[in-house]
C-alpha cells in the first residue's frame, strides 16, 4: 500500500525525547507502532482494521492504551508546543466534539471523575478549549463536558498564558474578571463586548486574525477519532487530540 503513514527520521528524533524508558524486554519497533497508531486515529478505524504493515493490532492498541494512561502523548504535545516562541499574540476559543454512542452510552463508574461528556443542543458532546499562537498552532488544550461555559475554560487556561502583548477572543469571553486578569498579566484584550451601557472598544483589524484558531480546530477535526469521540476514557480521548495536534502542527 502506498497511502500508509510513516514517521520520518527527523520526526522520530523529536519524539524520542519524550518516550518512556523501556524496562526489561525491549519495545517493538517504535516507528512502526507509532505510525500505525497515527494512521488509526487519523482515519477513525477500529484497531482490528489496522493494515498488516503496522504489525499486530493488539500491539498497536496496547501501546496506545498504556501510553495514554501514562499521559505520554499529552506530554509530547506540551513539550513541543513549549518551543512556540510567541511574543506578540495568542488566541482563545472552544469547539464541540461529537460523542459517539459507544463513548456516552454507559453510566459513569462509581467513584469516577466522569467522562467529560454532556448534552447540548447538538447532542452529546465534549468541549475543547484552546490557546493558540499567532500562526494558529495550539499551545494549550483543555477538555470539558459539552455544556461547560467558555468562562470555565478561560479560568483553567489563563494561568498558563505565555508572556505576550495581545489576546484575541470572541464576545463569549467578555467578562470583567477576565479582562482584569489579562491586565494583571499585562496582556491587552482584543475582545468584542456584549450588550453594555458603555460599548467596548477593540481593534477590529487585529480581531480579524482570530480566524486562525477556527482553522486550527478544523484541521484537528480532519482526524476522524477527534471529530467523533469513540473513547469512553477522557484521558484516552485527550491523547487522540494531543497526538493530532502534535503531528499536524509541531512535527
Amino acid at each position: 500500500m502506498t497511502d500508509l503513514f510513516w514517521l520520518s527520521d527527523a520526526q522520530m528524533a523529536r519524539l524520542e525525547l519524550y518516550f518512556p524508558k523501556s524496562h526489561g524486554k525491549p519495545r517493538v519497533d517504535d516507528r512502526r507502532v507509532l505510525s500505525g497508531i497515527i494512521f488509526i486515529n487519523r482515519n477513525g478505524l477500529r484497531w482490528r482494521d489496522a493494515p498488516s504493515e503496522y504489525g499486530p493490532h493488539k500491539t498497536l492498541y496496547n501501546r496506545w492504551k498504556r501510553w495514554s494512561d501514562k499521559g505520554v502523548f499529552a506530554r509530547i504535545m506540551a513539550g513541543l508546543a513549549a518551543e512556540h516562541g510567541e511574543e506578540t499574540t495568542v488566541m482563545i476559543d472552544a469547539t464541540h466534539l461529537k460523542a459517539h454512542r459507544t463513548a456516552s452510552s454507559l453510566g459513569v463508574k462509581k467513584g469516577g471523575r466522569g467522562r467529560l461528556i454532556g448534552r447540548t443542543k447538538g447532542g452529546m458532546n465534549t468541549k475543547l478549549h484552546a490557546i493558540c499562537d499567532s500562526r494558529g498552532r495550539p499551545i494549550d488544550l483543555f477538555p470539558t463536558a459539552g455544556p461547560v461555559s467558555d468562562y470555565i475554560g478561560a479560568r483553567a487556561l489563563i494561568s498558563r498564558l505565555p508572556n505576550v502583548k495581545w489576546l484575541l477572543g470572541d464576545r463569549g469571553y467578555d467578562a470583567d474578571w477576565f479582562r482584569e486578569a489579562l491586565q494583571d498579566k499585562k496582556i491587552r484584550p482584543c475582545i468584542p463586548g456584549r450588550k453594555r451601557k458603555t460599548p467596548v472598544r477593540y481593534d477590529k483589524p487585529r480581531y480579524k486574525r482570530r480566524n486562525r484558531i477556527a482553522i486550527m480546530f478544523g484541521r484537528l477535526k480532519d482526524w476522524r477519532r477527534v471529530a467523533t469521540r469513540y473513547d469512553r476514557c477522557p484521558k484516552t480521548f485527550f491523547s487522540a487530540i494531543a497526538l493530532a495536534a502534535t503531528v499536524i502542527f509541531w512535527l
